[in-house]
């Protein structure tokens, strides 16, 4: 497989995975990272990266609108519930884990 076809199939797997999160509006961020290690906001910082890496300027909070599908703030009004303790003590457990 060439270079090329290779980043275009990456980019629509990259596509398809934030569209899925946006339709997945009930698995909150907190989840995300419990189980993954990552999250919504992971996926904008990394795409603030990625155009910084290539001469181009994307602000996090432009890159979280196209993660989210929305502004942030909108999102966050919408779909985020506050985290139970469980989670950030199974959140905090994952942190000191990744740096253990």
């Amino acid at each position: 497989m060439d270079k090329s076809t290779k980043t275009e199939l990456e980019a629509a797997a990259f596509r398809r995975l934030v569209s899925h999160l946006q339709t997945q509006t009930e698995v909150q961020n907190i989840e995300i990272m419990i189980l993954a290690g990552f999250c919504r906001n992971c996926l904008a910082k990394w795409l603030v990266t990625a155009a910084e890496e290539q001469g181009e300027s994307l602000d996090y909070e432009g890159a979280r609108e196209q993660v989210y599908g929305m502004p942030y703030c909108e999102w966050k009004d919408k779909y985020q519930k506050k985290a139970t303790t469980e989670q950030l003590e199974a959140f905090e457990a994952r942190q000191k884990k990744n740096k253990g």
